[in-house]
């Protein structure tokens, strides 16, 4: 939210310096985000008069001028604005100065060969507002020379970042009353007289929405003038960051923006019939003020009259029924809404505005008489008129909390003891009632006070949180025990793993699109949430890797050559008694190329489903999976692509992992090109491994003897998978084979068609005594043994 400090000072009695009051402010929690002044970048600019203005002798849309900066001295000006002209004064940039608009830097120039020494500016060229017609005019007895900075004077702009339970702060008025608690400075009464009306209002205003709408006040204001608003508020609503429109929409704006209070002003002669707060119909839209139509549903509050919807109710106006500079007759809406209702209309239609962001957050239900007071005293003062009685329709809810309050709590929860008298003073002064017994009233405009520990929050934050010390938690003697869960040691393990081997982590939503749940749903259940922070977030993800792929995409579509990702994280299925289950995964997926083009390797080599699989029995090696009992099994899923893909079982029934090359329709799907290699893991159903029984682990004790390798190579089936034979091998003898791996896989002359031979590198290693070769003979039996039973013959 921003505003400027003499829009500030117009509602707090204070002499703080603008630095003073952005730190008091951060110290409250409304914390800066920046604190800006215009002025500073226009030092480099100053007043100046056109003394002549001829014709440019090469351009028939510039002129020559001869500026007068008050020193005697003219300088020659090259200048396109039409407004240019003899006796005007204006604002000269010179040689050197920085545009704010832009960020060009002037410098003597030649334009179409006449020499220019400048710039005559316009608004918008130096960054005070939208205005490009022409340049700066400014009154004819403006000192000459003078920087225009020190003209128009410093008015630093403050924008404060408000947290969505500060509802109150959401008008320069409630941040004026917590710096006024404070201590810097008095807040100024909202003293707002009463506009009697004339006459009964000709508008008949309804409410059949009473839980969307549970109160509508309006007025008729007939006789109005509608134009430019004054110069004081378009300078506010300029800090504010609102580009001002005309007197009637600058009014409600200025309300808003300065008391928390959206408002909304129809044109009457654009209005049929009665007004009313209703649902929304089947079929219907609205035009809103944006300029963007938007279909509305039947959950939707919205304000029609007989011929249609003209407003989002509380989130935003419609075209139809806007006020321009015919409007005569004006009817003022001042309307409570449910927080709940807009904040689900605004999501359905993505559709945000600062009437959204204040209703739904909670405005001041008590504010609707005043806040119509005060729209009827500007408009009355600004474009004149005569107004109508007020018609109030339904009942705000009104209804306020009594805390019973202990004043010890400060020193108990927020750990200093304040003194009673100055508790009181300060809940007093944020507009909390306190009796003698010490029942706290909350206010109407504060619905995120809720107990007593908020109202500690409320005493602290103002007495100071730089006072609270600084005080130790206690520690207890001797070794400190650990602390993070078995999962959570796992978590870290994998964390390190992965980035061992060159993957780099990712964090991507819980929350998926719901297209992108289904196709990775296997059939399960997805789960949707009812309060979607958007429709493109809207289910919960039943598999880490459409986010993954989500990102992959985003990584390639910048540029990127070769992107390998891994992310830890829950997935979210149904129980068997129907309630959401979190389930820990780990997905890693590689895409782009794995080896970059070379004079070595030639053409850039992608991703396969071996890397895949490497990943993945990595993994669960380091996650304490039992990965020499895992089989490959069958297809890994519909997402997979078929043949180049499968499970890691351990068992027939238990899944620890799949791994593959996502399916050409899943790739699409996801918008991305060329081959792309996944695996997903499956922690939770990894065994976990049995408690050793004390702290410590076991020493390291080395074999006494050397460990023995033979190499074998076998004929197999060549659709044998090469995992089968080796686990054969492995178990031949275990009390002998402490390892064995492929290191070759041969097709080709010598190998009978449709076969192959693996070479198998086996590693034996003695017990108490080395082997002769009787036991060495015994155990290669037993090898070729065991790879005989999956269709292997020795090769000679």
């Amino acid at each position: 939210m921003k505003f400027s400090l003499s829009w500030l000072k117009a509602l707090l009695d204070t002499q703080a310096s603008a630095t003073e009051i952005a730190e008091k402010l951060t110290s409250l929690g409304l914390e800066i985000e920046s604190v800006t002044d215009a002025s500073a970048a226009l030092k480099q600019f100053r007043v100046a008069r056109v003394l002549t203005a001829d014709k440019h002798p090469q351009a028939d849309k510039l002129q020559v001028l001869s500026v007068d900066l008050g020193d005697g001295q003219p300088l020659q000006v090259v200048c396109g604005a039409p407004n240019a002209r003899a006796g005007l004064v204006g604002v000269l940039g010179l040689p050197g100065a920085v545009v704010p608009a832009n960020g060009m830097e002037l410098r003597k120039s030649a334009i179409r060969g006449v020499e220019s020494n400048g710039m005559m500016c316009s608004t918008r060229e130096l960054g005070l507002g939208e205005e490009h017609d022409g340049i700066i005019e400014l009154p004819e007895d403006t000192a000459l020379g003078q920087s225009f900075a020190d003209y128009i004077g410093s008015d630093p702009v403050f924008d404060v970042a408000i947290t969505p339970n500060r509802p109150d702060c959401m008008g320069v008025y409630g941040i004026a009353r917590d710096l006024a608690a404070a201590g810097i400075g008095t807040l100024r009464a909202l003293d707002v007289a009463p506009v009697a009306g004339e006459g009964r209002c000709p508008v008949d205003i309804r409410i059949e929405d009473a839980e969307g709408c549970p109160a509508f006040y309006g007025r008729v204001i007939k006789g109005v003038q509608n134009g430019p608003s004054p110069q004081w508020l378009q300078d506010r609503l300029k800090a504010a960051g609102q580009r001002p429109i005309s007197a009637l929409v600058d009014i409600t704006n200025y309300v808003m923006l300065g008391y928390g209070r959206p408002a909304h002003a129809y044109d009457l002669a654009r209005l049929t019939g009665a007004v009313t707060a209703r649902k929304a119909r089947e079929g219907e839209t609205v035009l809103a003020l944006n300029g963007k139509e938007y279909a509305l549903a039947p959950f939707m509050t919205v304000i029609a009259d007989d011929a249609g919807v003209h407003d989002i109710g509380g989130i935003m106006g419609g075209e139809h029924s806007g006020c321009t500079d015919q409007t005569t007759d004006v009817l003022l809406e001042v309307a409570y809404f449910d927080p709940a209702h807009i904040a689900r209309t605004g999501q359905a239609l993505a559709l945000a505005s600062d009437a959204r962001g204040r209703f739904e957050r909670g405005v001041d239900p008590a504010f609707l008489d005043t806040g119509m007071d005060l729209l009827t005293a500007l408009v009355l003062e600004i474009c004149g008129g005569t107004a109508s009685e007020v018609v109030r329709v339904g009942t705000p809810p009104l209804a306020q909390r009594a805390i019973a309050y202990d004043p010890a709590l400060a020193g108990r929860l927020g750990g200093i003891a304040v003194a009673q008298s100055e508790q009181k003073r300060i809940l007093t002064a944020l507009g909390f009632a306190v009796d003698e017994d010490w029942t706290v009233t909350v206010p109407t405009w504060r619905p995120d006070i809720a107990g007593a520990p908020d109202l500690v929050e409320e005493v602290i934050r103002v007495h100071g949180l730089d006072a609270v010390p600084s005080t130790p938690l206690p520690r207890a003697d001797g070794v400190a025990r650990p602390t993070a869960t078995p999962v959570q040691l796992l978590e870290r393990r994998l964390r390190r793993a992965a980035a061992a081997r060159g993957l780099h982590e990712a964090v991507t939503w819980s929350f998926l699109p719901t297209a992108q749940a289904e196709h990775f749903a296997d059939g399960q259940f997805v789960w949707t949430l009812a309060n979607p922070i958007s429709e493109d977030l809207k289910a919960m993800r039943p598999s880490l890797l459409p986010g993954l792929l989500a990102a992959v995409r985003r990584n390639l579509d910048r540029g990127a050559t070769a992107v390998r990702l891994f992310e830890i994280g829950r997935r979210y299925l149904r129980a068997d008694d129907g309630s959401s289950d979190e389930r820990l995964s780990l997905a890693v997926v590689l895409a782009g190329e794995r080896t970059p083009r070379g004079w070595a390797s030639g053409k850039a080599q992608a991703f396969d489903a071996f890397d895949a699989k490497a990943e993945a029995l990595a993994l669960l090696g380091e996650a304490g999976a039992p990965v020499d009992n895992l089989q490959v099994m069958g297809e890994a899923g519909s997402q997979f692509h078929p043949g180049q893909s499968a499970m890691l079982r351990l068992g027939p029934k238990q899944v620890l992992a799949r791994f593959g090359m996502v399916h050409p329709a899943t790739a699409k799907a996801f918008g991305l090109e060329g081959p792309v290699a996944v695996v997903e893991l499956f922690l939770d159903r990894i065994p976990a491994r049995k408690a050793a029984p004390g702290f410590a682990r076991p020493h390291f004790a080395p074999p006494a003897l050397q460990a023995v390798t033979r190499d074998f190579a076998f004929l197999v089936d060549a659709k044998v998978p090469a995992g089968d034979l080796l686990r054969a091998v492995k178990g031949a003898d275990k009390a002998s084979i402490v390892a064995a791996r492929v290191f070759d896989d041969f097709r080709g002359q010598g190998v009978p068609e449709g076969h192959k031979s693996l070479a198998i590198e086996v590693t034996l290693q003695p017990g108490d005594k080395s082997f002769d070769e009787a036991a060495l003979k015994a155990i290669s039996d037993k090898i070729v043994a065991a790879a005989a039973k999956q269709g292997g013959t020795l090769r000679g």
